[in-house]
């Protein structure tokens, strides 16, 4: 029954748009029967006046006139339903469509100067809804994809244990416990970059030294850097910034951690910084990695998101999320957030930032 019923309704909705169709050919049924109505009358009275009257020529000109007239208003109604109606017609039977649900709906093209603007940027519009629509869609499918390799592997530590399969040794623990952290990471991760597109996540802005910044950065990854081979460096002395210090941190080691993760041994990862134009501030981590496909380059900020898995480091993990949280900090204070990569020499992370915080 519910099904029988939602198809009723949806079947319903575009009948607005029959109806509107139907109105053009009945107009021009009735501009028809006018013209050979008048066309008749006018020829009733041409042959009347021009028997008792000498003058053929003036009743001519005054019983010609109606039909005239006539062909006037059916050239003109002609005319401005291909200029006018036509393109409406078109248009409103797209947003029938997409108010029913079907977001692939498009209006033809018209190079019109009254409406190829309009319907340009309204299949723009379409083609964004249709878009975000379909991230929605992978979006739901991503999460339950990366939550249920964690649960499984939860799932089958404890079940292994309370059968007797394990024993439950501080290793079983610990393994059960990081994907437990994984989990939470995740979660977390989830949250902050819907806040953060939201725009509902709170920023607490104070004037801090871009060296300060970097250092900080460095101190947290210099043993993790260390361990792998890679030289971690900074330089970014006598620059300022007005921002939130703890998420421009993040966004620096979510760029940091990722280019760990594709940096070979032997490798380096610089932070630097300088002035742009007016108070502007930019900031850059680059690394001397694999680097990024040209045609993964695009898709790079999009939610997990993730590269090559055989140019990953092995047995470092990530939540796919990394970058488009920094992304949607860096536009939390108004600023941008570009990458430019070439395949085996490394990628650069540019970061630019209103210097008094936007």
């Amino acid at each position: 029954m519910t099904e029988e019923r939602v198809k009723g309704t949806s079947s319903k909705k575009p009948r607005s748009g029959s109806r509107a169709g139907c109105i053009v050919p009945v107009m021009l049924f009735f501009l028809v029967v006018a013209l050979l109505f008048v066309s008749g009358v006018a020829a009733v009275l041409f042959q009347v006046f021009s028997e008792y009257s000498g003058s053929r020529n003036v009743w001519l000109l005054f019983c010609g006139a109606p039909v005239a007239l006539v062909l006037f208003v059916f050239v003109f109604a002609f005319t401005m339903y291909t200029r006018y109606g036509e393109p409406l017609q078109h248009l409103f039977k797209a947003i029938d469509a997409l108010a029913s649900g079907d977001l692939a709906a498009r209006v033809p093209k018209d190079d019109s100067p009254q409406f190829g603007e309009l319907i340009k940027r309204f299949n723009k519009m379409a083609g964004e809804l249709e878009r975000a629509d379909q991230q929605r869609r992978n979006l739901t499918a991503d999460i339950a994809h990366e939550l249920r390799t964690p649960l499984h592997i939860i799932q089958g530590n404890l079940e292994g244990i309370q059968d007797g399969v394990y024993q439950a040794t501080p290793e079983h623990i610990e393994n059960t416990l990081e994907e437990t952290r994984l989990l939470a990471r995740l979660v977390e991760d989830l949250q902050t970059l819907s806040l953060a597109e939201s725009g509902a996540l709170p920023l607490h802005p104070s004037r801090f030294g871009v060296e300060e910044l970097y250092a900080d950065v460095v101190a947290s990854f210099s043993a993790q850097a260390a361990g792998l081979g890679i030289d971690l460096t900074a330089a970014g002395a006598g620059l300022e910034l007005t921002a939130d210090y703890t998420r421009l941190n993040q966004v620096l080691s979510n760029l940091v951690s990722n280019a760990l993760r594709f940096t070979p041994r032997g490798g380096h990862i610089m932070l630097a910084a300088e002035a742009g134009e007016g108070e502007q501030v930019i900031l850059r981590v680059q690394d001397s990695g694999v680097g990024i496909a040209p045609e993964d380059l695009p898709f790079i900020f999009d939610r997990f998101w993730r590269g090559d898995k055989a140019r990953t480091r092995e047995g470092q993990v990530s939540s796919g999320l990394g970058l488009a949280i920094a992304q949607q900090l860096v536009r939390a204070h108004g600023g941008t957030i570009e990458a430019e990569s070439v395949l085996g020499t490394g990628t650069v992370f540019e970061i630019e930032l209103p210097g008094e915080g936007g």
